[in-house]
């Protein structure tokens, strides 16, 4: 199966192009500035935008003043993100206040949600792009330079994206993200994604690996594949019968066939559920050194209860099972996770279930937050939002407080050992010294030296100190 996939896959790779990075803006006739917030999804899909403008004649620019075009790809997980977002369109307003030729848009996830909002009430943009939409942003724009409002916000079963090259925006060279899936399937009771980025569907295995094999052509040495819930990715090419699957696509046979472009290009992904992820999966990451031992696992909630309430389709002692599992195949896989404290009706004592959930998986970071109720969503419209204020803060206050403590000491363990660094660039305190990551997605920092290395190179380090977030190394002899 491998073979006959591969040799599809090298077939299609004929004539195959991609621009890595974000062409000089001084040889466009017009310019685009764009901001992201949120996941890393929306990170990638600005540079697909970025590469549909540019095929219409606009280049980059980090100035958004002297912009024709500003884009906000925004995001509607968090109630902070969306008046940050706000906050930036007002001061866009002001600018376009001075050059009303100036257009601004919305991408992304709140485009739907607040369309109404954004262009009637507070009549703060001219464009509103759903993330389905971004193939109809060259007739959106020739319809708002006339002065009319243009949307669309219409949501697919079958757009991916596959066919467009991103344009690496403000890359560093050495790590991308590549997109496999779009959507998401699983409704979780908290999460507004299944409607903004509408129902799962995976983009076909050979575009992703000549996207994965040509980054490394043009000297990148790492890729994350990214989607919603990358482990229930599932490719069948449409000439294929379910009766007869000689090359059908999971997962873990797609890791494998990145993995197998180099092994000098290293393999992230995100973001895995806990009820998907197969110890296929896991044996592929064991048996091939150049994907990372690291896996972003969100629990959300210790406790089977509001699990449930949650609709996360697991218990504790499955996602126990699970983390158990994972470090028994891989003993020094990095571990992280997200974690909502104060979600509808949580006691003291379910609060402190995730606290022993946290001891017992003993994460290396987390993202950690307070509920915040998103309209539309199903815990929105089935469950009141009852924990005191003051009670979610204090709750998230504990979880942070411990999450630290479990931080600085799995990077005080990491003292004395020695890792493979893959260099990403300067440290951000000094240009004397590199920055990088090792497998587990620890940040590495150690000086330059005399050594003659470069961007993309790995080191062997040291590490002699570490903070709760960092280690500090020197080049092992």
């Amino acid at each position: 199966m491998a073979e006959l996939l591969q040799k599809e896959i090298n077939e299609s790779l004929q004539g195959t192009a991609f621009a890595p990075f974000a062409n000089d803006p001084n040889k466009y006739s017009k310019k685009f500035y764009i901001e992201s917030y949120g996941c890393q999804m929306n990170f990638s899909d600005s540079e697909i935008v970025a590469s549909i403008l540019q095929e219409e004649g606009y280049g980059a620019t980090r100035n958004f003043e002297e912009a024709s075009l500003v884009l906000i790809n925004t995001c509607s997980i968090r109630e902070k993100a969306e008046q940050t977002v706000r906050n930036r369109l007002q001061a866009f307003r002001k600018v376009k206040e001075q050059n009303p030729g100036m257009l601004v848009g919305v991408l992304g996830c709140m485009a739907e949600r607040l369309k109404a909002k954004f262009l009637e009430e507070e009549k703060l943009v001219d464009m509103v792009v759903g993330p389905d939409a971004y193939r109809t942003l060259p007739g959106l724009i020739e319809e708002a330079e006339t002065g009319q409002k243009s949307v669309n916000v219409l949501l697919s079963r079958e757009e991916t994206y596959a066919d467009i090259a991103p344009v690496r925006l403000d890359s560093n060279g050495v790590t991308a993200f590549v997109s496999i899936m779009r959507g998401c399937n699983n409704m979780c009771s908290f999460c507004v994604v299944p409607f903004t980025r509408g129902r799962e569907r995976s983009r076909d295995a050979h575009s992703i690996i000549a996207e994965c094999q040509d980054l490394f052509d043009r000297g990148f040495r790492e890729v994350t594949l990214l989607g919603q819930n990358v482990d229930s990715y599932y490719y069948l090419p449409s000439n294929e019968t379910e009766a007869n699957k000689e090359t059908e696509v999971t997962f873990g046979k797609l890791l494998e066939l990145v993995a197998l472009i180099s092994p000098k290009l290293r393999v992230r992904f995100s973001t895995s559920h806990p009820k998907d992820i197969t110890d296929d999966v896991l044996h592929t990451m064991a048996k091939y050194e150049n994907i990372c031992k690291y896996i972003h696992l969100p629990v959300q909630s210790g406790n089977t209860r509001i699990l449930q309430l949650m609709n996360r389709t697991y218990t504790r002692e499955w996602y126990l099972n699970k983390v158990h599992r994972i470090r028994e195949i891989m003993p020094d896989c990095g571990l992280s996770t997200d974690v909502i404290s104060g979600f509808c009706s949580e006691t003291e004592e379910e609060h402190q279930d995730t606290l022993s959930m946290m001891e017992l998986s003993r994460y290396d970071m987390a993202y950690m937050f307070s509920y915040s109720e998103r309209p539309g969503t199903l815990a929105a419209r089935r469950y009141q939002d009852d924990v005191p204020e003051d009670v979610k803060k204090r709750r998230l206050e504990e979880i942070i407080n411990l999450q630290n403590q479990h931080s600085r000491e799995s990077y005080t363990a990491d003292i004395g050992k020695v890792f493979e660094v893959l260099i990403e660039g300067d440290s951000k305190r000094s240009d004397a010294d590199w920055c990088g990551r090792n497998s587990q997605n620890k940040m590495v920092v150690f000086p330059k030296g005399d050594y003659n290395f470069q961007k993309g190179d790995y080191v062997q380090v040291k590490i002699n100190t570490a903070t709760q977030a960092t280690l500090i190394g020197v080049v092992a002899e």
